[in-house]
């Protein structure tokens, strides 16, 4: 049985590796799904120093690429929980995910900070599979 999974999926930066000092927001690039049945955004934390902070996640999807339409994803079109993606400051050095079900051509991840004053490292990517053509290059 072939293992080869890296011809079948195309992974995608959603959000750079970035140390969060305040409560903004990270915003992902807008990501395309054109081309693939399945998506997933994979968060990666690493120190997370603030001992009272909340990371919350939100899957947003939009029909356009401008993103001005845009609406949170729906939970019955997630795979997984925007909550069960999300970590606190006690989540140093782990990895969440959430799959995206829904219908709509671009997508995008948001990270949002609560209580947090100091450095959080953290970064994200989407990794598309099921592609309609493969190999993947």
């Amino acid at each position: 049985m072939p293992r080869n999974i890296a011809s079948n999926v195309l992974v995608k930066r959603a959000i750079s590796p970035v140390s969060v000092a305040d409560s903004t927001a990270e915003v992902s690039e807008i990501i395309d799904t054109n081309g693939y049945n399945s998506a997933a955004f994979f968060i990666s934390t690493g120190s997370l120093a603030d001992t009272d902070a909340t990371f919350a996640v939100l899957v947003e999807e939009d029909t356009a690429s401008g993103f001005g339409t845009a609406t949170a994803v729906a939970d019955a079109d997630l795979d997984g929980t925007e909550a069960g993606a999300a970590f606190t400051f006690a989540d140093d050095d782990e990895v969440r995910k959430i799959g995206y079900l829904g219908g709509n051509r671009y997508i995008r991840l948001t990270i949002t900070p609560t209580g947090n004053a100091s450095a959080a490292l953290m970064a994200a990517v989407c990794v598309l599979g099921s592609p309609r053509a493969a190999p993947v290059s």
